[in-house]
């Protein structure tokens, strides 16, 4: 005959503060969702630019439509990067994490070849700059770190 043990009651998931969080699911850092935020406003703007490059090729008068319509394809093929690895973050998944890296240190350069043109285009690369340091600092802090799973002696999710 064998003995029953008791149930143990599931304790609640703990934040990165370590306070349980209603329903067991653990609560995100500031930090986390702020990148995540900042990542997918990335995507947004890449795709929006490739929509619109699109719509230039096909309905507009451009130079060259072929060349309107490729870049408009590559943009949005590009947006699936951010978007991916925004929703990744968002949902706490430590893969995520490099999609995010490399979308900071591609928007680098395109940053400053903006800062290069000059005009009105200043004001969009110091945006873009800022954004990618922003998100780059964020993703690396510890607390995002620890909340994705990633660090010495933790298993990736």
């Amino acid at each position: 005959m064998s003995k029953k043990q008791p149930a143990k009651a599931a304790a609640p998931a703990a934040t990165a503060t370590g306070t349980p969080t209603a329903g067991g699911a653990a609560a995100l850092p500031g930090r986390l969702t702020a990148a995540a935020a900042l990542t997918a406003l990335e995507g947004l703007a890449l795709a929006g630019l490739g929509v619109y490059m699109l719509f230039v090729g096909i309905a507009g008068d451009p130079d060259s439509p072929q060349q309107a319509e490729t870049g408009g394809v590559t943009l949005l093929a590009l947006a699936a990067l951010p978007l991916v690895a925004a929703r990744g973050l968002r949902l706490g998944r430590s893969w995520s994490r490099g999609p995010a890296l490399i979308t900071q240190l591609m928007a680098l350069p395109v940053a400053w070849t903006l800062y290069s043109t000059g005009g009105a285009m200043i004001v969009a690369a110091v945006a873009l700059a800022l954004a990618a340091v922003a998100v780059a600092a964020l993703l690396v802090n510890p607390t995002a770190t620890e909340a994705l799973g990633i660090g010495p002696g933790q298993q990736a999710r």
